[in-house]
C-alpha cells in the first residue's frame, strides 16, 4: 500500500474547497483512489508556481510580501480554488 504523504494547507484547503464546489468530482477521484496523489499534484504545482511568480514579480520592483500575495491570487484559483461544478456545465 502506498505511503499518504501528509498535505500542507494548499492541500488541506483544495480539499476542503473540492469537497464542497466539487463533489462529483471528489467522489470520482475517490472511486479511482486518485484523490489523495491529485490533492499533492495541486499542492506541488502551487507550490512551483508561486515559486516562479514570486521571482517574476520581485524582479518587477514588487516587495516580497507583495510579490507572494500576487502569486498566491493567481496560482490559487489555478490549481486550488476550482470554479463550482454548476458553473462547468455549460
Amino acid at each position: 500500500m502506498a505511503t499518504q504523504t501528509q498535505l500542507t494547507q494548499y492541500g488541506m484547503m483544495a480539499e476542503k474547497h473540492w469537497r464542497e464546489f466539487r463533489p462529483k468530482m471528489v467522489t470520482e477521484m475517490e472511486a479511482k483512489g486518485v484523490l489523495q496523489e491529485t490533492l499533492l499534484d495541486a499542492e506541488n504545482n502551487t507550490k512551483n508556481e508561486m515559486h516562479d511568480l514570486t521571482m517574476k514579480f520581485q524582479k518587477q520592483g514588487l516587495t516580497p510580501q507583495q510579490a507572494h500575495d500576487r502569486a498566491w491570487e493567481m496560482a490559487r484559483e489555478e490549481y486550488i480554488l476550482l470554479p463550482p461544478e454548476e458553473e462547468m456545465a455549460g
